[in-house]
Formats: structure tokens, C-alpha cells, sequence
């Protein structure tokens, strides 16, 4: 797992930000508007999700257009599935005490 991403999305304008690419690509001024951020701070958090390789920039004329790129995310969702089979084993373990529990309590 590459804790750049996690880093990266670790800040709250940062997390926005991906939940606005997830619905399709957008120039900076349109990622600054939505968050009602100034355009600098927009297009520092961007930089900072593209050397993280979690956004990709197009370039238009004189705008510049991000996209998400799923790489980094499809990493973080494999390494999180380690722990969900986990949490499943325990969750599963839990409810077998609880099943027996109920049994000798209530005959």
C-alpha cells in the first residue's frame, strides 16, 4: 500500500476533491467553485493529488482538466480487503458465541 495516497487523501479538500472527479472530469476554476475555494488553493491540493498519481491533468487551450485515475484506488481497495476478511473471521466468531449464548440461556 503506498501511504502517498493515503497522505493525500488524508486532507479534507483533498477528499473532496476525488468525490467531485468521481462524477467526471472538471477544470480547476469548476473544482474551486464547488468547494469555494480560491483558485490558488485548488490548484494546490490538484498538484499535490497528481504527484500522488491519484489525478491526471489534460491540458485545453488555456485550461487545465483533471480527471481521477483509479490505479491508486483499486491499490487501497485491494490492501483494504485484507482486512475485511479479517473482520469478517471475527464478526463470524462473534455471532457463534452469541448463537451459543442464546442457547444456554434459554434452554
Amino acid at each position: 500500500m503506498n501511504t502517498t495516497t493515503l497522505n493525500a487523501l488524508a486532507e479534507p479538500n483533498r477528499l473532496q476533491i476525488i468525490e467531485l472527479l468521481r462524477e467526471g472530469s472538471l477544470t480547476v476554476g469548476e473544482i474551486a467553485d464547488r468547494l469555494q475555494l480560491r483558485q490558488p488553493q485548488a490548484s494546490k491540493h490538484l498538484k499535490i493529488l497528481s504527484e500522488a498519481g491519484l489525478v491526471e491533468v489534460r491540458v485545453d487551450a488555456n485550461r487545465r482538466i483533471y480527471r481521477l485515475r483509479p490505479e491508486p484506488l483499486i491499490e487501497m481497495d485491494d490492501w483494504l480487503e485484507s482486512f475485511r476478511g479479517m473482520w469478517e473471521e471475527r464478526f463470524e466468531r462473534l455471532s457463534d458465541y452469541l448463537i451459543h449464548l442464546k442457547r444456554t440461556n434459554h434452554p
